[in-house]
């Protein structure tokens, strides 16, 4: 049976020229970074290279990017170690990465609702802020439905009220799955602290990175040897910070063309070939390689192992979530009932997905949801 991946949302396979770039730093090139010798100073450069390629690709200072071991760890520090006991201002669609440290923040949190649409206004974010409001953060792109966020307008609009105010608020996006497709210049975004993924990106898992702009200052979360500016307090995974640096190096937005093509592919023929199935989320403002569909009368677990048994790998939401019963409150959040939250189906394509690949989804979906709304009697 042919294996047919798409989730890339919750992960990518890691490239070639990617795990070659690593292989050295396992063996050979074994050294820990905080060593004086040689073989500690052959890791100290291999980092810092990897760190001048994140710095280009976000624009930024080399000093301003930080390795860290996940995403979750960027985002947590973002939040608790820069919001300083202040006003949080997030989104209700925010990742847990983000919502969960919101909640042991020990200021207060508002969270701003979206659109049916999956989108923030502007005016939403502003109207929320306070004269102790210390930290926005908002997501660039939702990792469920794949929505893109005004982060730039956001971004600048907080700059024009930071003029008038002596306590200035930061910035912080989430734009782990933005990367991929969409420029994560820092000057461009306005912004004050952003992360990254490295295994959303064709890199390894178990590394992230944030970019903290200069003059910010962010109080660690986990304590011990001071790598990393001091905030990250472990011996540095080199092998996998060589891997995301080769892998934000090799990120080409062209890509995002032939995928976005192959996405309105399965968007315009599952919702013509099937009644009673709905886009979740905008259209236009999308991720290339996001789809995610609503199926009236079918439960989206048992369309998961229908599909999986033909060999094609999807989502019904989040990576993180998925051992939850309860509804993804980014589909409530947009409006969607329980039932139909429970009947979504996330389809995420990858750079490398062929149009035989999607060809084949789409032949295998209609049986599949005629057979499961027969069981189910709706």
């Amino acid at each position: 049976m042919k294996k047919i991946y798409l989730d890339h949302a919750a992960t990518t396979p890691v490239k070639e020229s990617v795990i070659e770039e690593m292989q050295p730093f396992f063996s050979e090139r074994f050294g820990n970074p905080s060593s004086v010798h040689r073989f500690g100073q052959e890791a100290v450069m291999a980092i810092d290279k990897a760190r001048k390629k994140v710095a280009h690709f976000l624009g930024a200072k080399e000093r301003e990017v930080g390795f860290t071991s996940s995403a979750t760890e960027a985002n947590n520090l973002s939040v608790l170690g820069a919001a300083g006991g202040g006003h949080v201002v997030t989104s209700s669609i925010e990742h847990s990465a983000v919502l969960n440290p919101c909640k042991m923040s020990s200021g207060s949190v508002t969270q701003v609702p979206v659109s049916s649409e999956g989108v923030l206004r502007v005016e939403d974010v502003l109207k929320e802020i306070r004269s102790d409001t210390t930290l926005v953060s908002v997501m660039y792109v939702n990792n469920e439905i794949g929505t893109v966020q005004p982060i730039a307008e956001i971004g600048k609009a907080i700059g024009e009220i930071n003029k008038k105010r002596k306590k200035k608020i930061l910035f912080h996006t989430d734009a782990v799955q933005a990367a991929n497709y969409l420029s994560c210049d820092v000057s461009e975004l306005s912004v004050d602290l952003l992360t990254l993924s490295g295994h959303k990106i064709y890199g390894p898992k178990g590394v992230g990175a944030l970019y903290i702009r200069e003059g910010v200052t962010v109080s660690p979360v986990m304590y011990g040897a001071s790598h990393e500016r001091g905030l990250h307090p472990g011996t540095e995974n080199v092998p996998a910070i060589v891997g995301m640096g080769k892998a934000v190096e090799e990120i080409d937005f062209r890509k995002g063309e032939e995928v976005k093509r192959l996405r309105d592919k399965v968007i315009d023929e599952i919702t013509s070939s099937i009644s009673g199935v709905t886009l979740n989320g905008s259209r236009e403002k999308r991720i290339p390689n996001n789809v995610n569909l609503a199926f009236e009368g079918v439960e989206g677990e048992s369309l998961l192992i229908s599909l999986d048994s033909e060999g094609i790998a999807v989502s019904t939401g989040s990576a993180c979530a998925s051992h939850s019963l309860s509804p993804s409150h980014v589909l409530l959040a947009i409006g969607l009932s329980d039932r139909m939250a429970h009947g979504s189906l996330r389809i995420s394509l990858g750079n490398e997905t062929t149009e035989e690949e999607v060809d084949h989804l789409i032949s295998k979906l209609p049986p599949i949801i005629k057979r499961l709304r027969e069981i189910s009697g709706r």
